[in-house]
């Protein structure tokens, strides 16, 4: 089957590489730009930036329910299953939280209303950065450490990194926030695209064989696992949209993108260096080698 079938022979490192270069360097301004204006590279949900969350059940449109709230900072208007509705307002002072407690209470019996402080939402928002930090260093120490050589390893780590800055990227484009559930996401995305990289890796510089016959042989086995996992976050998502589970939408949402970019990065972006290093570089093959 084609979809199987992986050649790069008659393909320059450079032309693997350029696209994604391209992706990449858009997605660097993307994500500059939000952080000029909000201090992280995404934009930031309610649970770090702080704000009240309401949750109602409701037959009133989203059309009602912005004009009920009309002097509040309503941010959002989320449905759930029958009839929920999920409400996000930005923060607000004790005075005007006090007046809109009362005005939720007033028409909506039973609202659940939950409130975070900015300085709450700043520790998390700390915290969630240092996480995403500390996996991607971690990842990239133990990358360093398996292959002990520097280009292998510095495309693995390149890669994983291009992943991360596309999806936060397509984020920002498509209007997701970074919130707790997407951040779950995010670190997630980056065990799952150094586990892909690797095995392109050792596929290349630990088995014997032909250059090209070991591209194609780690191909068949990554697309195939990259495409389960396509699967399951796609039916992750389906069910989440219709049982109007908010959080595991976004999750699945951010898996499905990041996936569609490891499958870039690892097959382009990395393929790519690893052919320069086993033809070129200094992990240079014979002729036999290669499949000239």
């Amino acid at each position: 089957m084609k979809f199987f079938t992986y050649d790069i022979s008659s393909i320059s490192p450079v032309k693997l590489c350029i696209i994604p270069m391209v992706i990449l360097v858009i997605s660097l301004v993307s994500v500059g730009l939000v952080m000029m204006q909000t201090g992280l590279p995404i934009h930031p949900g309610i649970e770090f930036q702080g704000g009240i969350s309401v949750t109602i059940v409701t037959d009133d449109t989203p059309e009602e329910i912005e004009a009920y709230f009309s002097g509040y900072p309503l941010i959002a208007v989320e449905q759930g299953i029958n009839n929920g509705k999920y409400l996000k307002f930005g923060p607000m002072d004790d005075q005007n939280t006090i007046e809109f407690t009362k005005k939720v209470e007033e028409k909506y019996t039973g609202a659940k209303i939950d409130q975070i402080g900015s300085s709450f939402g700043k520790t998390l928002q700390d915290q969630a950065i240092f996480a995403l930090l500390i996996s991607f260093i971690g990842m990239a120490i133990v990358v360093f450490l398996i292959f002990r050589t520097f280009v292998p390893s510095a495309a693995i780590v390149l890669s994983a990194f291009a992943d991360m800055v596309m999806t936060a990227g397509a984020m920002n484009l498509l209007g997701y926030e970074l919130s707790l559930g997407t951040t779950a996401a995010l670190l997630m995305l980056i065990g799952y695209s150094v586990d892909s990289d690797i095995l392109l890796t050792s596929r290349v510089l630990k088995r014997k064989g032909k250059f090209d016959e070991k591209i194609q042989g780690a191909y068949r086995t990554g697309i195939i696992m990259t495409s389960t996992a396509f699967a399951a976050a796609l039916a992750m998502w389906i069910a989440s949209e219709i049982g109007g589970i908010q959080i595991i939408s976004e999750i699945a949402s951010v898996i499905l993108i990041g996936l569609v970019f490891d499958i870039m990065n690892t097959w382009l972006t990395n393929a790519g260096i690893i052919k320069w290093y086993m033809t070129e570089g200094k992990g240079r093959l014979s002729s036999s080698q290669r499949g000239a």
